[in-house]
């Protein structure tokens, strides 16, 4: 995604202090402590210096993806960490990963990417919106993620948002990207020049694991379990996309799951 550049803004070169010693700018990434995001660093880090980004906001399993994200930020070797909590998130609720009272799907909906009715127009199915989604979350981390890249001279933003082979989710498709950048041009210093980077948005779950094979990706660090803190239950929709990904590429996930569905 290339970002244009803003009206009246100035060309300069990049920011030394961004830089380092490495000749490379300074990108923050969003990472979960999830598989996307782990290997969204690991092609990051190819081009930029990485500053991780972890926010917790109440989800089921906020303590186990915190081990997470702190593991493979030791296994980059990131010195510079924010971590941030959401509480409002938790607070307003409507998804089954921050309400109690909504039970994680365990049917392989996901997997399966159903889809039901039929527009009055005749057009095309209106997928379903899983319960998994928490409502306009990926709009809260960009915004504190643009925030602290502006702050500390980063050049970039990177989030391993997934379009297709995921839960369907509508802020991770592309536009929202394409129209969140836009945001960013208009309501930052003009000066600051900060793109939005989705490297594995338009990856299959597969692609993304066997990328991190090939780039040597921490997997085993990463966890993707929507309900289980101690072992993945392998049975939410979230394990069973997983599941299937490392299957399609003949690799052995290095997780231990309670059970192994079909898929």
């Amino acid at each position: 995604m290339r970002r244009a550049q803003k009206p009246g803004a100035r060309r300069e070169s990049l920011n030394v202090a961004a830089e380092g010693n490495t000749g490379k700018p300074k990108a923050v990434v969003l990472a979960s402590g999830g598989m996307d995001s782990c290997v969204t660093a690991a092609l990051a880090r190819a081009t930029h210096i990485l500053a991780f980004l972890h926010v917790s906001y109440g989800q089921r399993t906020e303590r186990r993806e915190r081990r997470a994200f702190e593991a493979i930020a030791d296994f980059y070797g990131v010195r510079e960490r924010l971590i941030v909590r959401f509480d409002h998130l938790a607070q307003i609720g409507g998804s089954a990963l921050t309400d109690s009272r909504i039970a994680v799907p365990e049917d392989g909906e996901a997997v399966r990417n159903k889809t039901e009715g039929q527009r009055a127009d005749g057009a095309r199915p209106i997928p379903v919106i899983p319960v998994t989604y928490v409502p306009f979350r990926n709009a809260h981390l960009l915004a504190v993620a643009v925030s602290w890249a502006e702050v500390i001279g980063a050049r970039a933003v990177f989030i391993g948002a997934v379009a297709e082979d995921s839960s369907g989710y509508p802020d991770c498709r592309p536009e929202f990207y394409q129209a969140f950048q836009q945001a960013v041009n208009q309501g930052t210093k003009p000066e600051t020049q900060i793109e939005i980077v989705t490297p594995v948005i338009a990856l299959r779950k597969s692609e993304i694991v066997r990328r991190g094979i090939e780039l040597g990706a921490p997997l085993h660090l990463t966890w993707s379990c929507y309900q289980s803190e101690e072992i993945a239950c392998g049975t939410c929709d979230s394990c069973r996309l997983r599941l299937r990904a490392f299957a399609e590429v003949r690799a052995a996930d290095p997780i231990t799951y309670q059970a192994q569905v079909a898929r």
